[in-house]
């Protein structure tokens, strides 16, 4: 059996075999995943309707880490497609932060993403809602059927716990099939069936020969070439850009420094990163006007001559620019872009897996003297309590 171009046999003796199997397996955990919400539509549509029914309900997407990132990329393309208010916060952030971070109290529908459902900042989360909301939902897209997450949803009238493919639960330390199996079901649940079975289905059903080729340019042209990579996305491909840098740093242990921003935003300080030794990447848009943007920024970058390589990941070709200056994914030009997050997310993880076995790395366990864990580790939830009147004013 091969994965990422690795016989099963390598893959044991570079300890990656499961990072490549669950990279590789993710467009059949996408179908199950989009099958699963299918058979559950009709209980999924009762609960939203009950947490929903509120006009001025508010929806926060939320985890800890590659979860946090699910929603940082759905955010923006939620609240275009269904007109509500979709706020993307981390649970890192509304646990240390909460009074401000849930100041309104006003409807709220909690959807949290959580491979294990056992992070401490996830858990707690749930706790500091209930004190600070009078009226809040939870809607928990997870892998772990044993986890704090699942189990609190139980018998509980105001939640509702969706598992994901059993395989998606990911045996590597980093997030791949988990990460975009949950992004599936978001985008099933609240975009309907049209971009699995419009988009992703038609693609994926020869994406192999496709997506094979260009991960073996990506192991022989692109990994461990490169000290510095930077990942640029507008809108929902910026959150995508972030979790790339993540997978990145994570499956290289740091010795390739990653970040991310938008092709705006980079000229503004970020862009002063670049030298020789950096890789840029941009996740191009397939909307128009959008595209503008990213094309004024691929032309400014390929003429200071200042990086290492630049490449637009693009499903538009664009002959305004040199053959090497993209990698073409086809027969999605006329798709949204959330259905361009799932082949652009497996091109980065493709990317950041090889380039962690060049660079003496192994992917299942790239950390092992333990400073990240699969489940994160140290951290401590201290009591919260929502501040009285009295101590407010002592505080003004």
């Amino acid at each position: 059996m091969e994965y990422l171009s690795y016989q099963t046999t390598e893959l044991e003796q570079l300890n990656a075999f499961w990072t490549a199997k669950e990279i590789d397996q993710q467009p059949e955990c996408w179908k199950k995943t989009w099958l699963s919400i299918r058979e559950k539509r009709a209980d999924i549509e009762s609960f939203l309707e009950k947490a929903l029914e509120a006009s001025n309900s508010r929806i926060i997407l939320t985890g800890a880490g590659t979860s946090a990132f699910a929603g940082r990329a759905l955010a923006p393309i939620l609240t275009g497609a269904i007109k509500r208010r979709v706020d993307a916060i981390a649970t890192t952030d509304l646990v240390a932060d909460p009074q401000e971070y849930l100041a309104e109290d006003i409807p709220t529908l909690l959807i949290s993403f959580a491979r294990s459902g056992n992070s401490p900042e996830s858990v707690a989360a749930l706790d500091i809602a209930k004190k600070c909301l009078s009226q809040c939902y939870h809607l928990v897209l997870t892998c772990n059927p044993q986890g704090q997450l699942y189990q609190y949803c139980q018998n509980n009238h105001k939640a509702l716990a969706l598992l994901m493919p059993e395989e998606s639960n990911d045996r590597s330390l980093a997030m791949t099939s988990s990460f975009s199996s949950m992004m599936m079901a978001a985008v099933t649940i609240f975009l309907g069936d049209s971009v699995f079975t419009d988009a992703i289905a038609p693609f994926f059903s020869d994406y192999k020969a496709q997506f094979d080729k260009a991960n073996k340019i990506i192991r022989h042209q692109y990994a461990g070439k490169f000290k510095r990579v930077i990942y640029l996305g507008s809108g929902g491909l910026q959150g995508l850009a972030q979790e790339a840098a993540l997978k990145m740093l994570e499956l290289t242990a740091g010795k390739v420094v990653a970040n991310f921003d938008t092709p705006l935003g980079f000229r503004h300080g970020p862009k002063s990163i670049v030298n020789k030794e950096t890789l840029v990447v941009m996740f191009f848009s397939n909307d128009p006007y959008t595209r503008q943007y990213e094309t004024d920024l691929l032309r400014e970058v390929i003429h200071d001559n200042a990086s290492g390589k630049v490449i637009a990941i693009t499903a538009r070709n664009d002959k305004t620019f040199s053959p090497e200056s993209f990698v073409y994914i086809p027969a999605l030009e006329n798709c949204s872009d959330v259905a361009l997050l799932f082949p652009y997310l497996m091109l980065a993880q493709s990317f950041a897996f090889h380039s962690s076995i060049a660079l003496g790395n192994t992917p299942d366990n790239p950390s092992p003297t333990g400073e990240i864990n699969r489940v994160v580790q140290g951290v401590t939830i201290y009591p919260f309590s929502l501040k009285t009147e009295d101590t407010q004013s002592a505080l003004n």
